[in-house]
């Protein structure tokens, strides 16, 4: 499909303004297409030819100023639009259009559990055209009327408010001007909350099968979303500018969430089915405040290109995270997860070829196959700290002050990266431009260095900076506890710039641990001096703060990454200081990173057994430990880490019997299904166990849970069947390939897979041209051999790159799996 470049939307942007699309849906035509016309009014304001973007299945029809068009000028994508003269215009087109079964455009599901059917839009980047005819790039916006026809059962759900007609049909409110990339639909027999708000009807909703389980939260996600409207109201200026707020927890969807105008979807996982940790909950909390963020920054204000793509994710991320810390009592710091879990996706990021800027340079992005690729670690992470030292920098009331006039000059238009800075620095003194050179405009991770030296009554602390980015850091200066030496308790905390005009001089004995970037308030690597890495390694458990565990796992992983920290030494300090973690947050990312990095792919291969040995023993700890039920989600984190790391088919055998771990908790779908796919793995299972399971479980989720069982059971038969599923069959669902893929790459089976890695790089690569940047992503990143840590895996892979033709979506992950894959074979290989 040809893709938009950045100079045909910006002589089209010169040509037209857009002003009304009038899109009527009919959901009723059959399973396979839905019935599409669209009529949009706009004006030329050049002579001279254009085209509009429309993908059907079946092109019936179009007209210009009642003119009738030629249906077979179509190409691929494009509709002509020739000879157009200065002046108001109305083109109509009708289509029939495919239902998608991946994620892109209008997704159809049908749920296992009950037999009813849902149909919901994501139109983002470039896929409103597989629903109606467009002009598609976020700078020609305009308002939008949405008409549906829908079974009558159904409700439809639109970015405006939705009536029944007495024709049968749904109409939604006018909009004000959008993007294309907003305008969402969601059709089908949803069961509904609804509630009201500061004047405005607010909503959640979820398929019927799900609905016990959303009336069992729906009082946390109502009270979450309000508290994080009424927090937004404070620090905007600009009121909520959309007429409702709905949030629809849809099956099979992509991303986390999307930010649709009126109509925010999401992942329905966030409906919560099995028991869960508070931290998952709070993860739920802050991808609400997250999309609710882009509200205003990505709706209200709107990118005029995708290279500026960052302004609208950065913002969400910062805003999401600092929001939720603020107006909600019932979660711990955001940023402590932040920092362990979401932080490390930038620093692997910018660590990686495939690195860019924040925000790129035009040229880089060139077309929206290109802007794509730049929904990433960078884009979202590592612009959400940036933000973050930003505030720490000139301040937040400076920083709320210039983001409120970027509002007021931009509301309902759109605003490059320019605009941005130029609005911010209106509001400080400080050189906001130079920090924006620094910090947006340039590639890679910094790196600081402690180095302390000592003097008569005093301690000198040097922070050397490897990179160019300056950075405002709070420096913590820690001491072991004299009554008990397995603590250590804070001396001094302080702010200093980096870098530094020379080394800082402090009264004092030398202390145990010096920590630059204690509250994590700056993007960098951080290097400990000898002193306080043995002070880290010997008695992080006893750091008071656990922001500051989160700062020093986060070092810890990363020397491990870059072959400074021997992998044993991490897996020593997480088997003794991890059963005295409280932090959930915390267990489950050094545990995972433990499992998934070390003891899968950093270590040799003989040496596998004995790290997931190290690992069940630690959750055994941890498991222990809880036995009080003072700590649950801790507890259920350990089973979790258990039941993925250990050997003993028995325990798990003795678990699926009884329906419960002893002392709970009790095995849930979710841990039912985790552990019979660790069985599966280990051959300790069988396709009849997996069936009885599935009757057990007959839902959307027990589906996917089966496919992952059978794709990990160690028989020539199940591998050559679900490579079949996931490779040839075109109608699986993009969830149903990733589960395949999922379970289908076990490191205990590497005999067995050994013949698949060399087939993984062709077949992929004709999947992906076949289906498209959803399932070419999730080839590229679920299917990916990655425990094949092999330099022939390597040798493949480089050479398929350096010859074969392959669609952006998977150049790009095979870029990034690549040099996952180089990197464990250098930490492997010392």
């Amino acid at each position: 499909m040809p893709v938009l470049t950045r100079e045909e939307a910006q002589t089209r942007a010169r040509i037209l303004d857009v002003h009304r699309y009038a899109i009527d849906l009919d959901l009723t035509t059959g399973d396979d297409t839905f019935d599409s016309t669209t009529v949009v009014e706009f004006t030329v304001r050049t002579a001279g030819d254009t085209f509009v973007e429309v993908k059907p299945a079946t092109l019936r029809g179009a007209t210009l100023d009642g003119r009738p068009l030629d249906p077979a000028t179509l190409d691929d994508n494009r509709l002509p639009l020739t000879g157009l003269t200065e002046g108001r215009h109305e083109l109509r087109v009708d289509a029939a259009m495919r239902y998608s079964r991946t994620g892109e455009g209008m997704h159809r599901f049908t749920d296992p559990a009950d037999g009813e059917t849902y149909t919901y839009t994501q139109l983002f980047l470039d896929d409103v055209q597989r629903v109606a005819a467009a002009f598609d790039q976020p700078d020609l916006k305009a308002v939008f009327d949405v008409t549906v026809t829908a079974p009558d059962h159904w409700t439809v759900l639109a970015n405006g408010t939705t009536t029944r007609q007495e024709d049968g049909r749904w109409k939604a409110a006018t909009t004000p001007r959008i993007s294309t990339y907003l305008v969402a639909v969601a059709a089908g027999p949803w069961h509904s909350v609804r509630t009201e708000h500061a004047g405005l009807p607010f909503g959640i909703h979820c398929r019927r099968s799900l609905a016990p389980h959303l009336d069992a939260d729906a009082a946390e996600i109502l009270d979450v979303t309000r508290r994080c409207f009424d927090r937004y109201h404070e620090k905007f200026d600009e009121p909520y500018p959309f007429d409702s707020y709905d949030q629809a927890f849809v099956p099979e969807f992509n991303a986390g969430a999307m930010e649709n105008p009126g109509l925010v979807t999401f992942r329905d996982e966030f409906v919560f089915r099995s028991a869960v940790t508070v931290a998952e909950r709070q993860t739920r909390a802050m991808v609400i405040a997250h999309e609710m963020a882009h509200m205003w920054f990505g709706d209200l204000v709107t990118l005029t290109w995708w290279d500026d793509i960052w302004l609208n994710e950065s913002f969400a991320e910062y805003m999401g995270y600092q929001t939720v810390n603020e107006a909600t009592i019932r979660y711990p710091d955001t940023w402590i997860g932040y920092g362990i879990a979401r932080k490390s996706w930038g620093y692997d990021a910018d660590q990686r070829p495939s690195t860019h800027a924040v925000a790129p340079d035009p040229e880089a992005v060139p077309d929206t196959a290109s802007a794509l690729l730049n929904f990433d670690g960078i884009s979202y992470a590592k612009g959400a700290s940036a933000l973050r030292q930003l505030v720490a920098w000139m301040g937040e009331k400076e920083f709320l002050a210039g983001i409120n006039n970027h509002f007021a000059r931009h509301k309902f238009g759109n605003a490059t990266l320019a605009d941005f800075i130029d609005n911010l620095a209106s509001a400080t003194d400080r050189d906001v431009h130079a920090w924006a050179d620094a910090w947006l405009r340039t590639t890679g991770i910094d790196t600081l260095t402690a180095d302390v030296t000592t003097g008569p009554g005093r301690w000198d602390l040097a922070l050397r900076r490897e990179g160019s980015r300056p950075h405002r850091a709070t420096v913590g200066v820690y001491d072991r506890d004299l009554g008990d030496s397995r603590t250590l308790v804070l001396r001094e905390r302080y702010e200093t710039d980096v870098p530094q005009d020379a080394p800082e001089s402090r009264p004092g004995p030398r202390p145990a641990l010096v920590l630059p970037n204690e509250h994590d308030l700056t993007y960098a690597k951080i290097r400990l001096d000898d002193v306080s890495l043995e002070t880290t390694l010997r008695g992080i458990s006893g750091v008071p703060d656990p922001l500051t565990r989160a700062v020093l796992w986060n070092t810890l992983r990363d020397m491990v990454r870059d072959g400074d920290l021997a992998p044993a030494d991490y897996l020593a300090t997480a088997h003794a200081h991890l059963p005295e973690e409280t932090d959930v947050s915390l267990v489950d990312s050094v545990l995972g990173f433990a499992l998934h990095q070390i003891a899968d792919r950093y270590v040799p291969a003989a040496d596998r057994a004995a790290a997931r040995a190290t690992l069940t023993d630690l959750a055994r700890d941890l498991i222990r430990r809880t036995e009080d039920g003072e700590n649950p989600g801790l507890r259920l984190t350990a089973v979790r880490h258990f039941i993925d790391c250990t050997d003993r088919t028995g325990t798990l055998h003795a678990w699926l019997g009884d329906g419960a771990v002893p002392g709970g908790p009790d095995l849930d779908p979710e841990l039912r299904w985790r552990a019979l796919r660790r069985l599966a793995a280990l051959g300790a299972t069988d396709e009849a166990a997996i069936d009885a399971e599935l009757d057990r479980d007959p839902s959307a989720t027990g589906q996917e849970g089966a496919a992952r069982c059978r794709a990990a059971l160690p028989t020539a038969e199940a591998k050559d069947t679900a490579w079949e599923r996931m490779f040839h069959d075109d109608t699986l669902s993009n969830y149903l390939f990733n589960a395949t893929a999922e379970g289908f790459w076990q490191p205990e089976q590497a005999d067995l897979l050994a013949p698949y890695v060399p087939r993984y790089y062709p077949e992929a690569t004709a999947l992906a041209a076949r289906r498209g940047p959803a399932i070419a992503t999730a080839a590229g990143r679920h299917a990916f051999p990655g425990y094949a840590v092999t330099r022939e895996n390597l040798r493949l892979g480089d050479g398929h790159l350096e010859t074969a033709d392959l669609t952006p979506a998977l150049r790009r992950q095979l870029v990034d799996r690549l040099d996952d894959l180089r990197r464990a074979l250098r930490v492997r290989e010392g």
